[in-house]
């Protein structure tokens, strides 16, 4: 569990949380607009199609070997992007990232808290996908003396490397079979104790195409893929919206850090409430808490109550990683929860590919974000409408 933390935060944190210190070095260097920079994340689209098929490699060969290559994919990324000279080579290491982001992330560490602890499911996830923002935390000063000190291009370089080398320590410790979590069981620091008969019933749930033809899958479906234009339109872009909003360089990462820190307590505190109102409804919370921050974020002016916002934010926005395969799980079962899982992420394409290009599309149109900000939160309205209507299909059991 440790190390799939450790994989999601190293991943996540370098790769999206603190691409805003890029932003301007690259501008800089090669003289590209905002919005040819942001192109780079909507080429992240990759990551949602290839998502069925990671899922379905997952369930087939497990997460040991799905997670180490898909990190060598993306330490390749950080490597090439080091000696890039054309916007055309940032756009192709920028797809050959993406494409090992998701079998490095969420899909493998889901699988691996879901069969090993079952029984609290709810908190493990919500302390193995808080990984995402503790090493977003830490990733983000982190990258930001890098670049002062070393450049950004062996800032990427260093990236690079040590992902190499987490890559050879997932090989060394995951493991994610049945036999192997038996064994373990009643040894110290082991996940609670489960029979035979109920490892067996973990197994169960639904199909792929038994999932599809329930009404919850797509207003799942609908509603995630709302929900994520707050990520692709909006946390990527917070570091250079504070910035342009007042903030110094120095207090707007200082507030990265502590969006980082509370988005990991979100995870903690509504992987835990899952266990006792059910994801779903968990989920409807965090989201309504993401649109009261960024509200207060859009029309106050006040600098201390930007602070209160963002707090606010991260209580909301921490909890997707969380909450978002205990949704799948609740919902369809653990029969075939990789290429389900991987199948819902596919709608993603559309945040991830237009967020980033219609916020640098509004801010070299206007000079800020503000429209932007709006238009998510509308979205999110949409999103709380779905999850509302959504409920858990019947025969959940079903072989």
């Amino acid at each position: 569990m440790g190390v799939s933390a450790l994989s999601i935060g190293a991943i996540l944190g370098t790769v999206q949380f603190a691409f805003g210190f890029f932003i301007e070095p690259l501008e800089e260097e090669f003289g590209w607009s905002r919005t040819q920079v942001n192109v780079s994340l909507s080429i992240g689209v990759v990551t949602s199609f290839l998502s069925p098929i990671v899922g379905n490699l997952i369930d087939r060969i497990g997460a040991r070997w799905t997670m180490a290559g898909s990190i060598l994919l993306v330490a390749i990324a950080f490597l090439l992007r080091s000696i890039m000279t054309e916007l055309w080579q940032f756009y192709l290491f920028s797809g050959i990232m993406f494409a090992g982001t998701p079998g490095a992330t969420m899909l493998p560490a889901s699988r691996l808290v879901l069969t090993w602890f079952p029984k609290a499911r709810g908190r493990m996830m919500g302390i193995v996908t808080s990984g995402n923002n503790i090493g977003s935390g830490i990733a983000v000063p982190v990258v930001a003396g890098l670049i002062g000190l070393l450049g950004w291009r062996w800032t990427w370089a260093v990236i690079g490397i040590m992902l190499i080398g987490l890559a050879m320590l997932i090989v060394l410790i995951i493991r994610d079979n049945t036999d192997d979590v038996m064994k373990e069981q009643r040894k110290r620091w082991a996940p609670s104790e489960i029979s035979e008969q109920e490892q067996s019933e973990l197994s169960g749930g639904f199909t792929v195409s038994a999932a599809i033809r329930t009404s919850a899958f797509w207003f799942i479906v609908i509603g995630m893929t709302f929900q994520q234009f707050v990520r692709t339109g909006v946390v990527s872009q917070m570091i250079p919206h504070l910035e342009q909003v007042g903030f110094t360089r120095a207090v707007a990462a200082t507030m990265m850090i502590i969006l980082a820190v509370f988005a990991a307590s979100s995870k903690l505190i509504f992987g835990r409430l899952s266990e006792s109102i059910t994801a779903r409804i968990s989920f409807i919370v965090i989201m309504v808490l993401q649109g009261i921050g960024l509200t207060i974020l859009l029309v106050s002016g006040d600098s201390w109550i930007a602070w209160g916002a963002i707090v606010v934010f991260g209580l909301g926005m921490g909890g997707v990683g969380a909450l978002t395969p205990l949704v799948i799980f609740d919902m369809f079962g653990l029969k075939q929860f990789g290429s389900i899982s991987g199948l819902t992420r596919m709608a993603v394409a559309i945040p991830i590919f237009t967020g980033p290009i219609l916020a640098g599309l509004i801010f070299d149109s206007t000079g800020k974000y503000d429209l932007m900000f709006a238009i998510t939160i509308g979205l999110l309205v949409i999103s709380i409408g779905c999850f509302s209507m959504a409920r858990v299909p019947y025969h959940q059991t079903e072989n």
